[in-house]
């Protein structure tokens, strides 16, 4: 490893104790009621949204009546994605003149997104329309990740109340997720990726001669404001197949730092959040620091086994599978990050790590998504495990 792979990996995790307090302050005072600076920009949708909907943003339920409109809500999401897929050759956004989808297939991406399992099952770019990727799949991105917070929130709720059986109202906790949180950033991250290079666009697809003289088929299209919420939801699912190894998705190395930072970005943010909706802050650093120990554990253990001086391969460093534009440091970080997260994304084939670093990948998957994990889902599985231990 090189000097500047340890300044990146300090940076790396300094950035994440650093922004989970002000990100997990922010979010407290979105999911309690509070003023804070984005209300001016989006409080008008917001009102907008629960007078189109008929829903009364003060009113809190049960859990039942909570768990129902969680259900309802992404059973409606599922129905959505899976029609916009079969019927996607009759609607608009289509220059590449794709097919309709096969029912199997738009079944298996439309449980999948709408789990936040993201598994793709499918090319991206030779599969889906900009429609469906912009209007089915981001958005779905969108209403995962926000189910996930408002599961969390329902959870810290329960917990933290104790002469009540409300825990809030979904349908609130939902558009405050989408709004005030996941939209913002994504924007910012879009434009941000945008600037770096990431395609961004609704041009056909562009038709180019190769240095050895053959024809090859670029694939455009509007990737860069699916990419940005693709890694802060820990969605997964890319635009193109390579995910974001493709240098359309992830042309530099600040892009691929970022997109690494984005995917444990809200859901450290939500441990410090947690403990400020219990009264306890120290409780939401704690679990912050026993994901954080977790995540170093496997990210050292990975990064030992792939830079080991291996006499098979002549004590060189194992660029197998990896990607060359970054390195093997970033390759590996990208690695773990994504299985703590579960989250779909990937920069570097996960079959062609070394049998430790693979085993780490392994572990992090088996652990349940309680390293930092999915954005909401981490949270509650690491809370199960408090109150089991606490039993």
């Amino acid at each position: 490893m090189t000097t500047l792979d340890f300044i990146q990996l300090i940076l790396f995790v300094g950035l994440l104790i650093g922004l989970t307090p002000i990100l997990g302050s922010y979010m407290n005072k979105v999911f309690s009621g509070s003023k804070h600076f984005m209300l001016p920009v989006f409080g008008w949708l917001e009102k907008l949204t629960y007078k189109s909907t008929g829903v009364d943003p003060n009113e809190e339920t049960n859990w039942k009546k909570y768990t129902y409109g969680l259900l309802m809500f992404n059973l409606m999401g599922l129905i959505f994605v899976f029609i916009i897929q079969i019927i996607q050759a009759y609607l608009p956004l289509n220059p590449a003149q794709l097919g309709n989808i096969s029912w199997h297939s738009a079944f298996n991406t439309s449980s999948s997104f709408i789990t936040n399992t993201n598994w793709q099952g499918y090319c991206g770019e030779t599969t889906m329309s900009y429609f469906t990727q912009m209007i089915a799949l981001t958005v779905q991105n969108f209403a995962s990740a926000a189910t996930g917070i408002t599961v969390i929130l329902a959870l810290i709720r329960g917990i933290s109340r104790k002469s009540t059986d409300k825990i809030g109202n979904f349908w609130t906790d939902l558009t405050r997720s989408t709004l005030y949180v996941l939209l913002p950033l994504s924007i910012i991250f879009a434009i941000v990726l945008v600037g770096q290079g990431v395609v961004q666009n609704f041009k056909t697809y562009e038709t180019v001669q190769t240095l050895q003289g053959t024809q090859q088929i670029i694939p455009m299209g509007p990737v860069a404001s699916q990419e940005a919420i693709k890694q802060l939801g820990t969605n997964g699912g890319g635009f193109f197949n390579a995910n974001s190894a493709h240098p359309f998705e992830n042309p530099t190395p600040f892009s691929n730092f970022l997109q690494i930072l984005a995917i444990f970005l809200i859901p450290g943010a939500l441990t410090f959040m947690f403990g400020k909706m219990v009264g306890s802050p120290r409780q939401g650093w704690a679990i912050f620091s026993a994901m954080l120990i977790l995540f170093i554990a496997g990210l050292g253990i990975s990064l030992y086994a792939e830079y080991s001086s291996n006499p098979i391969f002549g004590h060189i460093p194992l660029m197998e599978g990896k990607e060359t534009r970054f390195g093997i440091t970033n390759s590996v970080l990208f690695s773990v990050v994504t299985t703590d997260a579960s989250c779909g994304a990937v920069n570097a084939m996960h079959d062609s790590l070394s049998p430790l670093s693979g085993m780490v990948a392994i572990i992090n998957m088996m652990l349940g998504e309680i390293i930092f994990g999915g954005v909401g889902a981490g949270m509650y599985g690491m809370l199960i495990f408090v109150i089991l231990n606490g039993e």
